[in-house]
């Protein structure tokens, strides 16, 4: 056995002098277009700042979540995504704290609104279980009888969407919300998802590329879940034909236009009643809102429905848009009840892309 070898200072040669190492503002990582100035006043980056926003969710939101979530107006949910996207939490973590805060009443979890985030935290979980079976599913359908669907290239319509220019007051709220903040509620997530892909008729990929790069908490298996769910060719997605309308869901979650006064200004004087449909008030409660009807309230509108009259507001949703997605369909002969069963690995707990209510086994 060979004896150990003996290191001195003299053994390595080292520099005298070191290199001048970059500046982190050298290094170029912030936009020259300061979009991202609101970041700074709304997130913590790091374990503190995830056990900050734990705690406060646990005392003032939690029990009440199931009601308050749908409300983007609202402090009614967590905001504690880009701390799990980015490992300074854990699910685990979550778990644990909604125990300990269950063990004075005896029962687990101790409300609906700890039951329903837990079943969240659980759709999370799946997310990843799905994208680690079926890795391809980050850029293709996994339903792939919808590949045959004649989705529209329309670069004008998707940056009309991206920069929250669409004309729709609910789906601009929110993207101009994403853009400022890089964070969106989750219920408006829903709503300009579906306007996309259901109103526009623009692939979901476009979408998904987008909020991969605009938020804080993008993360490649619950965006993916998310689009393929929105799109209807996920996993236990919603149907092809459900859509959900801007105006109604706007009404319903923002009756009061809190939400949509904050980040579409420009509508901020309107009264409540004809907040989410602005075309739709007197000429002069218009007048006395500062609001001017045109191109600046119709950009995506106007693409989306050219076989309309659209200067007299027919647009694409509800049962328009429904008669033009069966249209589609029906024109690619796509024939959803005829689709093949799809192939799950064991332990997924589905056989079809139908039956496939995996969540069920997260939702406790």
């Amino acid at each position: 056995m060979e004896s150990p070898i003996k290191f001195s200072n003299d053994t390595f040669i080292t520099a005298k002098t070191w290199p001048r190492s970059l500046a982190v503002k050298e290094l170029g990582l912030l936009p020259s277009v300061r979009w991202d100035k609101e970041f700074y006043q709304r997130w913590q980056p790091g374990e503190a700042g995830a056990q900050f926003r734990l705690k406060k969710f646990l005392k003032r939101a939690a029990d009440d979540y199931a009601d308050q979530r749908n409300f983007p107006g609202r402090e009614g949910t967590s905001r504690l995504s880009p701390h799990l996207r980015f490992g300074e939490i854990s699910p685990r973590q979550i778990w644990a704290a909604f125990q300990a805060k269950s063990k004075k009443s005896g029962a687990f979890p101790n409300s609906r609104g700890a039951q329903v985030f837990l079943s969240e935290i659980g759709w999370r979980e799946f997310a990843y279980h799905l994208l680690f079976h079926f890795p391809h599913t980050a850029a293709k359908l996994l339903r792939t009888e919808f590949d045959r669907f004649p989705w529209k290239n329309d670069p004008g319509a998707l940056k009309a969407w991206q920069r929250g220019k669409t004309g729709y007051p609910i789906v601009d709220a929110g993207m101009r919300e994403l853009r400022a903040t890089g964070w969106m509620h989750n219920r408006v997530r829903m709503i300009v998802g579906s306007f996309l892909v259901k109103n526009l008729l623009i692939p979901w990929q476009e979408g998904a590329a987008w909020f991969w790069d605009t938020p804080v908490d993008a993360d490649l298996a619950a965006n993916t879940l998310g689009w393929q769910w929105t799109a209807g060719c996920g996993a236990d997605a919603a149907p092809y034909f459900r859509i959900f309308n801007p105006f109604l869901r706007g009404a319903k979650f923002d009756s009061e236009g809190i939400y949509i006064r904050r980040w579409v200004p420009e509508l901020g004087r309107l009264p409540a009643e004809y907040l989410h449909q602005p075309w739709t008030a007197p000429v002069d409660v218009l007048n006395r809102a500062g609001v001017e009807l045109g191109e600046k309230l119709s950009e995506a509108d106007r693409r989306s429905c050219r076989s309309a009259p659209c200067g007299a507001r027919r647009m694409a949703v509800g049962q328009e848009g429904v008669e033009e997605l069966i249209r589609s369909l029906e024109r690619t002969k796509l024939r959803l009840r005829d689709r093949p069963p799809l192939k799950f690995n064991r332990g997924v707990g589905c056989q079809s892309a139908d039956n496939c209510r995996a969540t069920r086994n997260w939702r406790y």
